[in-house]
């Protein structure tokens, strides 16, 4: 279980951001038609020429119905985004807490476009009034970047968490090209490693939602050619049948029994009519023996799925068992005493030393329940699930 009360103890030590709107060209927009924007937290000592660019999460709108509900909220506006934001994990600006990367200059991209960055649509519906301009958002941020001294980065980690994480995945050699070949970039998914298999119905839900968000977003032209020129392109969406073509290293950070796609991919409400999986989905250990079973077949899914990252020491994995999504942006899974480890690892330490080459990493727990330093997720009650 997460322990609250550490976060919120250490959230008073840590670095608070104010909220930066950038001027922007390229027509990129928000959902709303609002700039885009980013929390910035300069570089400092050695770490001047250090860049970290990390993508908010927020799930996707694949209609229009769905991204409206989101136009006016923090996922799809940046007036109603906080002005200020503390930034803890793999962006503390604390030594103690983020050893390899805290004076590194430290961005946090906020996410309103609903496709990962990835949507293109010139027009807009002026009944609806709804921006698909991810791809532009994400290009013109990083020109915005580069005018403020990225450009002169010697080192660089374009790292996303969920959506943001699997931006990271989609955008990694994109953002390579953008950067000075001089500049030694990697890029890190944090949960972003979605996988395309059946719901509990037997449904293919999954695959059908992320053909319809590449199709309202106009996301085709903007999802690795190396997979387009031989899927469909709502399949290009699946990181595994992107990453195997991704020449910038790259690491992963997912739990085998990620939260999120349990309760959305595997045993999504659409597919759960009678909610049996309801209290199962908020608190593994009232999971039944049949549930746990087909999770912990979602798990050999899983592990078949993020195969084709391949045996590349350029290419790194961080797979752990527990109940959980997203690990690094929160200091309590990122480095702390009781941290989740792989063998004696953390997940801070594995991603610096990858990063620096201190040695490569490669590592996939045991099954559930194995692994006592896990940190799984308890969900509220009255949470919404989907």
């Amino acid at each position: 279980m997460v322990n609250t009360r550490f976060g919120q103890w250490l959230g008073r030590l840590l670095l608070v951001c104010t909220l930066t709107i950038p001027l922007l060209l390229q027509d990129s927009f928000c959902l709303d038609g609002s700039p885009p924007a980013y929390h910035f937290s300069h570089g400092f000592g050695s770490g001047v020429n250090n860049w970290l660019v990390q993508i908010e999460g927020g799930g996707w709108c694949n209609n229009v119905t769905t991204c409206l509900a989101r136009k006016n909220t923090r996922l799809g506006s940046s007036k109603a985004m906080v002005k200020e934001l503390s930034f803890s994990g793999i962006l503390s600006n604390k030594q103690k807490f983020n050893p390899d990367f805290y004076d590194w200059n430290r961005i946090k991209v906020r996410y309103c476009d609903g496709s990962s960055f990835t949507g293109d649509v010139e027009a807009v519906n002026p009944a609806t009034n709804l921006h698909f301009r991810g791809a532009r958002v994400f290009l013109a941020i990083i020109e915005d970047l580069q005018a403020k001294g990225m450009k002169n980065a010697q080192n660089a980690i374009l790292s996303g968490c969920s959506a943001g994480g699997l931006a990271s995945i989609l955008h990694c050699d994109k953002f390579k090209s953008l950067m000075p070949s001089t500049t030694k970039v990697k890029c890190l998914s944090d949960a972003g490693y979605f996988i395309n298999t059946n719901d509990v119905s037997g449904a293919k839900h999954i695959e059908t939602f992320y053909t319809e968000v590449v199709a309202t977003h106009g996301s085709a032209k903007n999802l690795p050619s190396s997979c387009t020129s031989r899927l469909s392109p709502g399949l290009c969406f699946f990181p595994q049948y992107v990453v195997s073509q991704i020449q910038t290293p790259i690491f992963f950070v997912n739990a085998a029994y990620d939260s999120w796609q349990i309760k959305n991919i595997l045993a999504p409400g659409v597919a759960d009519p009678h909610g049996t999986w309801h209290y199962c989905k908020l608190d593994i250990t009232k999971c039944s023996s049949i549930q746990l079973k087909t999770m912990q077949d979602f798990r050999l899914e899983f592990l078949k799925a993020i195969s084709v990252v391949g045996n590349s020491l350029s290419k790194g994995l961080f797979i752990d068992s527990c109940y959980a999504h997203c690990q690094t942006e929160m200091q309590e899974t990122w480095l702390r005493a009781n941290s989740p480890r792989l063998g004696a690892t953390t997940i801070a330490k594995a991603v610096g030393d990858w990063f620096y080459d201190r040695s490569a990493f490669q590592k996939i727990d045991c099954p559930y329940p194995c692994n006592p330093t896990c940190h799984n997720r308890v969900f509220d009650p009255n949470d919404h699930l989907e």
